[in-house]
């Protein structure tokens, strides 16, 4: 069984920082896409960064200069360094991993984490 799993939310005044971590559990074989997605009240979830199992990286414009991803293959884990924080980054963020191949299946899945809350002050 494949599990998500997400931690480093907080509160955080603006122009702080935050590190957000995400590792899935599981007998993994193969993860594509690694991403960091979250969901603002009153706004659709949107994608914050993504990083490909070539190690290719991608942002979205609002976070782009104060946001970075990190991949770890190896241990199947994904962070997310936030700096420069604004009130406008509050939400709750996702890891998501997509294509994922375990030995429950062969085919490439897609699973979440629960979130987990940034907070930003201003």
């Amino acid at each position: 069984q494949v599990q998500v799993v997400e931690s480093g939310g907080g509160l955080v005044q603006a122009g702080g920082s935050l590190r957000l971590s995400c590792v899935v559990h599981g007998n993994i074989r193969r993860i594509d896409d690694m991403n960091w997605y979250r969901k603002a009240p009153g706004k659709q979830r949107e994608l914050v960064a993504g990083a490909n199992s070539d190690g290719r990286t991608r942002y979205s414009d609002s976070v782009k200069g104060r946001f970075s991803i990190f991949r770890d293959n190896a241990k199947n884990t994904v962070d997310l360094q936030m700096n420069s924080l604004k009130p406008e980054d509050t939400a709750v963020y996702y890891c998501n991993a997509d294509g994922v191949v375990s030995d429950s299946y062969s085919i490439g899945m897609m699973y979440w984490g629960g979130g987990t809350q940034v907070t930003v002050s201003s």
